[in-house]
């Protein structure tokens, strides 16, 4: 804790992630969990600073949290040109269950909870390269049953097999992928004769577009929300970035303002073949956030 401003203070790094995400060190704050029980005890701990002497209006203070809702998967949709992934998006559905319905054959209706949970492990590990091994020991089916269950998912979602394919080929031609903006991640394993280094490699060229993208949009949205702010005489102030959501510090009067700042700004930092989708929260400390109503101005 600073001894002059009575708060923790973390070093963000633009240059250690080779995606290009930021990093967080001493301490890091971008790896406290969000689910697990310690993890939200730790994030309990970070409160709006309302304390006499050290708070930083003189109003209450909140915290405004804008986070984009699946920004990878999105990211997935538009780059791969996969049609029922992207019309899901565009129809607003809860992804994993519509992933779900496709594999499975059933309704949106029909969806398990547990049909979704396997959904949702293989909708973000396909982004990591998972293969049966993998989707077996996370959801605990055999192994066949997980290879069966990838190639259901592939001949629902023809364009993002096409992509990873293509991804990985032009990986090994090049010996580099890019994101949507030209940043660049070198593989040269991806030739590798030892099948494990080229495996791994394999799996950075298929993430990092998605990854890299998704860093890329944060840091652009981050710089015209900073701007913003600043242009219209906030007191309001950005405090934290954890890859995908960033965290505010606000006094209440401009809570709906900043709100719909960062929401607007953030959706409409790019032009995707799906829409982008940031939910604000609100709350006194950073684990116990409430959504928020944003009234934008189309």
């Amino acid at each position: 804790v600073h001894p002059q401003t009575g708060r923790v203070h973390t070093i963000f790094h633009q240059t250690v992630a080779a995606t290009g995400r930021l990093s967080s060190s001493d301490p890091n704050l971008q790896n406290i969990p969000a689910r697990s029980e310690l993890g939200q005890q730790v994030r309990r701990a970070f409160i709006a600073d309302n304390r006499p002497g050290y708070r930083p209006f003189d109003e209450p203070a909140v915290f405004l949290s804008a986070d984009y809702s699946q920004i990878e998967l999105r990211l997935m949709a538009h780059f791969s040109g996969d049609e029922a992934l992207t019309r899901a998006f565009w129809e607003g559905k809860d992804i994993h269950a519509a992933t779900a319905a496709e594999v499975f054959g059933v309704s949106l209706d029909a969806v398990t909870p547990e049909m979704r949970r396997i959904a949702k492990v293989v909708n973000f590990g396909i982004m990591y390269g998972m293969q049966a091994f993998g989707l077996a020991r996370d959801t605990g089916m055999s192994r066949q049953d997980a290879q069966r269950f990838i190639e259901r998912y592939f001949a629902r979602f023809p364009g993002v097999y096409r992509y990873l394919e293509e991804t990985r080929r032009r990986a090994a031609e090049q010996g580099y992928v890019e994101s949507l903006f030209g940043r660049r991640r070198y593989v040269p394993d991806i030739t590798s004769s030892n099948p494990n280094r080229r495996l791994a490699a394999e799996r950075m060229a298929v993430n990092m577009p998605l990854q890299g993208t998704a860093a890329d949009i944060m840091k652009l949205a981050m710089i015209q929300v900073h701007r913003a702010i600043a242009e219209r005489g906030l007191r309001s102030r950005m405090l934290l970035q954890v890859h995908d959501e960033l965290l505010f510090e606000a006094p209440e009067s401009e809570v709906q303002e900043l709100a719909a700042l960062a929401v607007s700004l953030m959706e409409g930092v790019v032009e995707l073949d799906v829409p982008l989708v940031v939910e604000a929260k609100v709350g006194q400390n950073w684990n116990d956030l409430e959504p928020i109503h944003v009234k934008l101005a189309r």
